[in-house]
């Protein structure tokens, strides 16, 4: 994409949370009781826990951590998967950074506040639909984004001219770049995971007065199973992303192998590295490649048909 592109994409995020943070602000400071205008009402509602009321039974302290790191864990995805696209497809870039923003506009909520500030409703005082911010309309617009970015460009991303039918091309060396990413991710989450049970522990120690097993089982036993299940889901994504870089090496490698052999063969062919793939320069050099080959292969053959006529 250009640059203006990417500046649009990406500004779209803090401009989708900025305006949530100001309207929820609006909310708190002037709404107080249910009014409706219309089928359009206003209601101060707070949310203290996540989608569904989840993470509402932590501690807050865990809570606030768990969410922030959430939120860091998103951010992350979103950047490699905008990274990864092989089209430019403004609706779906548009749409994920629509649904990042609104996710992140409530998550700072749940970090600062404790709870998402819900204010609008449709219907009416008998029968209305539950209080949302504009983070969850934006998300909305966000999904319709990306289902018409994917229905609209489904054949820039899966053309069935640009499919490599084989997703280990080279599993071998595949699997080996996708453990090794698993590896180093572990690493870091073993260093990084030690590092706050520790901080955890000892500052729940050094706090509380008297026998600390009790806080320490309030705090450290949730604290573990929810640091597992985000290092878990880290490694997983390490891992996924390390079959698509691998395959997106692997393959043009194992396409220019067999450009070769078909010209040795005399299959006379252009190489074209597909779309999204790396290592693009080997359509060059394969250019230069190409005639040559062809005249050896040629002189070869002119050889192969002298010394069978003399024989």
């Amino acid at each position: 994409m250009k640059k203006r592109d990417w500046l649009l994409v990406i500004s779209l995020v803090p401009a989708t949370w900025i305006f949530d943070q100001l309207t929820k602000a609006w909310a708190m400071s002037s709404l107080a009781e249910l009014k409706f205008y219309g089928f359009f009402g206003l209601v101060l509602h707070h949310n203290p826990g996540a989608i569904l009321g989840t993470f509402a039974d932590l501690p807050p302290v865990l809570r606030v951590v768990s969410l922030s790191t959430g939120g860091a864990f998103l951010i992350t995805i979103y950047a490699a998967i905008q990274y990864l696209l092989p089209s430019r497809s403004l609706p779906l870039r548009a749409g994920m950074s629509l649904l990042l923003g609104g996710i992140l506009g409530n998550v700072t909520d749940r970090i600062v506040y404790g709870a998402v500030t819900d204010f609008l409703v449709f219907g009416s005082r008998q029968l209305s639909t539950p209080a949302f911010n504009v983070a969850d309309a934006v998300q909305w617009v966000g999904y319709l984004l990306v289902v018409y970015g994917l229905v609209r460009d489904g054949s820039l991303f899966w053309p069935d001219a640009n499919v490599r039918k084989t997703i280990w091309v080279n599993p071998r060396f595949q699997l080996r770049f996708c453990f090794t990413m698993v590896a180093i991710g572990a690493c870091f989450s073993i260093v990084s995971g030690v590092f706050a049970y520790t901080f955890l522990k000892i500052t729940i120690d050094d706090l509380v007065v008297g026998p600390a097993r009790m806080m320490e089982k309030r705090f450290l036993v949730p604290f573990l199973q929810t640091y597992i299940i985000i290092a878990f889901g880290f490694m997983a994504t390490l891992f996924a992303l390390g079959r698509i870089l691998s395959h997106r090496m692997a393959g043009p490698i194992y396409g220019f192998e067999n450009y070769l052999k078909d010209l040795m063969r005399g299959k006379d062919r252009k190489f074209r590295v597909r779309q999204g793939d790396e290592f693009k320069h080997l359509e060059d050099l394969a250019d230069q490649m190409r005639p040559l080959i062809a005249a050896a292969v040629a002189e070869i053959q002119r050889e192969e048909e002298k010394r069978l006529k003399s024989v």
